[in-house]
């Protein structure tokens, strides 16, 4: 709730605020103390969306300095450029060529291991089955009963034999080799 200039709550309290200590509570729900709450919803609904002036509080008085007046800066005008000048590169370019870096060409990699004809097998089942059977559903394609079976075994096949092929050593054993090449 807000206090207006006039209130005697101001010539208790010029700073605004109430230091007093609160009266204790008597166990009285409706006696001393108690507020007009409809009220204080009236005062709210009838200053709703009124802006306060500085000059309301007798607590602020506005204080004026005086700035210095700002000096306009005196500034070259930027000359426009052309898009098509390159003069601006020629200071980027040095002696030195991109041929004479010297430039580091990597080995040529060493060629990719030949896969056993079974694993090749198993390959073609774990990607070729599903790839199949997608193609039936998106075409409208009827496979025979016995080539749908052959395909998901297929699948199945391939998952387990190429899992029970994987190599059976830890990954984090350290052979002394982290790949660095100076």
């Amino acid at each position: 709730m807000t206090h207006h200039p006039d209130d005697p709550f101001w010539e208790k309290h010029p700073d605004g605020v109430d230091h007093s200590e609160p009266d204790p509570p008597t166990g009285d729900s409706g006696a001393e103390g108690a507020y007009d709450e409809d009220a204080i919803w009236r005062e709210i609904i009838e200053n709703y969306g009124d802006r306060p002036t500085l000059g309301d509080s007798p607590l602020v008085e506005p204080v004026e300095t005086e700035r210095p007046p700002v000096a306009p800066v005196e500034s070259e005008p930027i000359a426009p450029r052309n898009l098509f000048d390159t003069s601006h590169l020629d200071s980027m370019n040095s002696e030195a060529s991109w041929e004479d870096e010297g430039h580091f060409v990597p080995p040529e990699p060493p060629p990719l291991p030949r896969l056993d004809p079974r694993r090749k097998l198993a390959w073609g089942g774990l990607f070729g089955a599903p790839v199949l059977l997608l193609l039936a559903v998106v075409f409208g394609w009827i496979y025979p009963t016995w080539l749908v079976a052959m395909l998901v075994a297929a699948f199945v096949g391939g998952f387990v034999y190429l899992v029970a092929t994987m190599p059976g050593g830890r990954h984090d054993d350290w052979s002394g080799d982290d790949g660095a090449v100076v």
